[in-house]
């Protein structure tokens, strides 16, 4: 990879969600803090006076629970919540009600398209800090950020492509929208990507040596910048590796307007934090049949709809696209137009790929489908077809591998030559892709 050169890339990731709550973490106040006029949102609690004390939100505590089923994780029997101190003018109280030692979620994992894992180290839930506005020399606060339940979901560096970290975060958002956890708007600040970069020799590689640094570059707000500011901190990164330097550990931010990351600060260690317990929160003890009860709150995941989706014939791409990208209206969609008899290859490729159709109930589908006549797409048929196709045309596979686009409409076109038009273009595009996927080493 010509962006790494002799490199290997190392990303873990910390990702922010905020849970849909009516109620902030700690607090009464309303949590619908959009658009809302600075500081109309605010208590004695929320903006760290003294003597007033924090209760803990318990729908938010499930919310982060539900998440961590969801991602595989162990739901700790015994959780608590702890004091993260450090000092910046967002933080009233002079430190973060968060959790370290005792989290409400550990260990799980995520399946990634690449056929790789996503490895979480933990799932736990804290509260925000208030929003800083800086301008003419002077920096406000509003405080009605302040105190909104924050879910932090933790990987290990566990990442070695930018592909993965995305997919990765793509998927985060889907689950949450589906289990209903959050909203997960981006542009509300309702989900936030912290990328956690750094680069090692192939040696180091080899034995499994992480570096003795991180880069963690906060605050990313799209999944498009995110992937060029993991590109950009490689860019920076290497060339201090090349210069016979080693990149300083340090929190960076990203500036999408010239395409690199500034230094914020120098990153803490845990140990500067100075976590102990929260004093004024008793532990939480959760017992075996409140587990039980949440569990079963739990829907189907978006893997689980993959799962059946391509035990029926759907291709994977197939099957992504109308889970992770086109969501729950066109999966009910879907399963409305199997359960009419549409075979399920097709109703995936009529809802992806006809615009006309897709916006239309299952029934004005089905007939319209009727009306227009089925071609051929009955997978084995075409299965067959795709495959002498693509074994007999070694070269055009390589040409696609090698980024030429137009290699994959010539497999296509042989495919409908060999069938004399009556495949489902759609479909047969899926089965190449799949096919010539399924063979990369």
């Amino acid at each position: 990879m010509e962006l790494l050169g002799k490199y290997k890339l190392v990303v873990g990731m910390e990702v922010h969600v905020q849970p849909k709550t009516s109620q902030k973490m700690f607090c009464g106040c309303d949590a619908d803090i959009w658009g809302q006029e600075p500081n109309t949102r605010t208590c004695p609690t929320c903006l760290g006076l003294p003597g007033a004390l924090p209760v803990p939100n318990l729908e938010a505590v499930k919310k982060t629970q539900l998440l961590g089923l969801a991602l595989g994780c162990k739901l700790n029997e015994n959780s608590r919540f702890d004091r993260k101190h450090y000092f910046y003018p967002d933080l009233p109280k002079g430190y973060q009600i968060s959790q370290y030692k005792k989290p409400l979620c550990e260990n799980g994992k995520l399946l990634l398209e690449s056929g790789n894992y996503a490895d979480i180290e933990r799932v736990h839930l804290e509260e925000d800090v208030a929003k800083s506005f800086h301008q003419g020399g002077k920096t406000l606060i509003d405080f009605n950020k302040s105190g909104i339940p924050l879910i932090e979901v933790v990987t290990r560096p566990c990442f070695r492509s930018v592909e993965d970290a995305v997919d990765y975060c793509k998927k985060l958002q889907v689950i949450c929208r589906y289990l209903e956890i959050s909203e997960a708007d981006m542009e509300k600040g309702q989900m936030r990507l912290e990328a956690n970069i750094s680069i090692r020799t192939l040696e180091m590689e080899e034995k499994d040596e992480l570096p003795p640094y991180k880069v963690e570059v906060k605050n990313i707000n799209s999944f498009k910048f995110m992937e060029k500011a993991v590109k950009a901190e490689v860019v920076r990164q290497r060339e201090i590796w090349e210069s016979g330097g080693m990149p300083v550990q340090e929190n960076r931010g990203y500036d999408e307007f010239k395409n690199v990351t500034v230094p914020q600060r120098e990153k803490e260690e845990a140990s500067d934090y100075r976590y102990f317990p929260e004093p004024d929160i008793p532990p939480m003890v959760f017992d075996e049949e409140y587990f039980l009860n949440l569990k079963k709150a739990v829907a189907r995941l978006p893997q689980d709809l993959r799962k059946e989706m391509e035990e029926k014939g759907v291709a994977k791409e197939q099957s992504r696209i109308l889970v992770e990208v086109m969501a729950r209206e066109a999966v009910e969609k879907f399963n409305g137009l199997v359960a009419k008899g549409v075979e399920a290859r097709k109703a995936a490729s009529v809802l992806i790929n006809r615009k006309d159709l897709s916006l239309l109930g299952v029934e004005e589908i089905v007939t319209r489908i009727n009306e227009e006549g089925v071609r051929v797409s009955d997978i084995e048929e075409i299965s067959e077809v795709v495959e002498n196709v693509v074994g007999a045309n070694p070269q055009a596979v390589l040409d696609y591998k090698s980024g030429r686009g137009n290699a994959l409409q010539f497999l296509l076109g042989c495919v409908m030559r060999e069938t004399k038009g009556r495949s489902d273009p759609h479909v047969a595009l899926d089965l190449i892709k799949e096919l010539i996927n399924k063979n990369v080493k």
